[in-house]
């Protein structure tokens, strides 16, 4: 399955020096001014999983295949966005294709860049942001009308959802915290409401910051949040990953932003990864946490679902100890699972399917 991040914020508050960091290469227009970023910048990263090297030396695959995001650069929203001021519809519209938000936050004090009120609160910024959605939503929600006649249990249900919504929504309530029905939610996804999308918060905060960063002590309201400076992962896209280990080891930090964040993309979204290894290619699939070996199967070919035998499963870390199919086989390491067994991450598999 494709997983699109779409980059939100204010102007100026380092969309696009994230989104040229992520990407490694200076796609997105990084200049000092509000709406520079015109139309939407789109661009997939792969994601970092040691794992594949790994699985695929003892393999000895002609070729690693890892699983990608991609990250989409939408350009600064403003108050009155959803009105359409500063482009806003548009933009509004890009947000709408994504499966996730990643709202950037300014945390950062630095006077050659322009802040559009002047003042640094992250808290008020982000609630900025929020609200606009929320008025998109409002809007979204304010022309559908009452079913009519004999309306179908399913029209019934949209319409209590729909009022329900409103009624949350004016409160100043986010789609997504409103308790609806299971059957409420199905039915509810096809209007696209920008606030039923998982939000993650990045507060872009000072190099010098940046380790010391505490979410509890920072005094914002929402959550998740993960601090990352956009300069530094600028700057670290730069070097070689020799250079990058030495460079965060430096600031204190484990890892680059890029990995803290796709991994908390996926678990925001509540996604996991099994991997596939051979001769042939080492592969990662990303699928959804509850996903059975059928559904998973059908990711990689949709035949395999329909034709699913079986699936020969190891874990990782068993398949790393054996050291191989054949080992693992002869050492009854390898389980073989049904249609519903569910995936889990990690797990290393080779499906059996009919012709």
């Amino acid at each position: 399955m494709s997983l699109s991040i779409g980059i939100i914020g204010l102007p100026n508050v380092g969309k696009s020096t994230l989104f040229n960091a992520l990407l490694k290469k200076q796609i997105a227009d990084a200049s000092n001014y509000p709406f520079c970023t015109i139309a939407p910048n789109k661009g997939v990263v792969e994601v970092p999983d040691e794992r594949l090297k790994v699985l695929a030396k003892i393999s000895k695959s002609e070729k690693i295949v890892p699983a990608v995001v991609e990250f989409v650069d939408i350009a600064g929203l403003v108050k009155g966005a959803s009105k359409g001021e500063g482009l806003g519809n548009k933009f509004l519209a890009n947000i709408r294709e994504v499966n996730a938000i990643c709202h950037v936050v300014r945390f950062f004090n630095d006077t050659s860049i322009a802040h559009v009120s002047t003042e640094i609160r992250p808290s008020s910024d982000a609630e900025l942001i929020n609200m606009e959605l929320i008025l998109a939503d409002l809007q979204t929600l304010e022309k559908k009308n009452a079913p009519k006649g004999r309306a179908s249990k399913e029209e019934l249900i949209m319409w209590e959802a729909i009022k329900v919504l409103k009624d949350e929504l004016y409160k100043g309530k986010m789609a997504i915290d409103v308790n609806l029905s299971k059957e409420q939610s199905e039915l509810i996804k096809e209007l696209c409401l920008l606030t039923m999308k998982p939000i993650i918060y990045v507060a872009n905060i000072d190099e010098e910051h940046i380790a010391e960063f505490n979410v509890n002590e920072s005094n914002f309201p929402f959550t998740p949040v993960i601090p990352i400076c956009a300069k530094m992962e600028a700057e670290l896209a730069e070097l070689s990953e020799e250079e990058q280990k030495e460079y965060l080891e430096q600031a204190g930090l484990k890892e680059p932003g890029l990995n803290r964040l796709i991994k908390l993309a996926y678990q925001t979204l509540g996604l996991i990864s099994f991997l596939t290894t051979g001769e042939k290619e080492t592969r990662a699939w990303t699928i959804s946490q509850g996903t059975n070996a059928r559904e998973a199967a059908g990711v990689i070919h949709t035949d395999f679902s329909k034709s699913f035998i079986k699936a020969a499963v190891i874990s990782y870390d068993e398949f790393i100890q054996t050291g191989g199919w054949l080992e693992a086989k002869n050492t009854g390491k390898i389980r073989f699972e049904g249609s519903d067994y569910l995936m889990k991450e990690g797990d290393v598999v080779e499906f059996k399917v009919g012709c």
